[in-house]
């Protein structure tokens, strides 16, 4: 049974920082695609960063230059750092994994808030 859980969510003021641990278990972490998604009060679900099995990243782009995505593969652990947070980066964060050749993500964890005052 693959379970992911978040930690590291809470309330800061904008401009400030906070990174997001995602721990992993139950699977051969280094075979699985990683993201980090949000989703926000009356809005959609957005993919915020992506990380393929060799470290790629992507980013969308209103967190580009500001998120950084990161894995740790002997220590089943996924990050996002986030720095210059903005009022708007107020969500839930959720981490998710999809085995590389699914399109669509199969693993999902239970979310933490992240509350950026202005």
């Amino acid at each position: 049974q693959v379970q992911l859980v978040e930690s590291g969510g809470g309330s800061v003021q904008a401009g400030g920082s906070l990174r997001l641990s995602c721990a992993a278990s139950g699977y051969t972490f280094s075979n699985y695609v990683l993201a980090w998604f949000r989703q926000a009060p009356g809005k959609g679900r957005e993919e915020v960063a992506t990380i393929g099995r060799s470290g790629s990243a992507t980013y969308a782009d209103s967190v580009k230059g500001r998120f950084t995505i990161s894995r740790d593969n002997a220590k089943y652990n996924l990050y996002l750092q986030m720095n210059s947070l903005k009022p708007e980066d107020t969500a839930m964060y959720y981490c998710a994994a999809r085995d590389f050749w699914r399109s669509g993500y199969n693993y999902w964890g239970q979310g933490t808030q992240v509350t950026v005052s202005s």
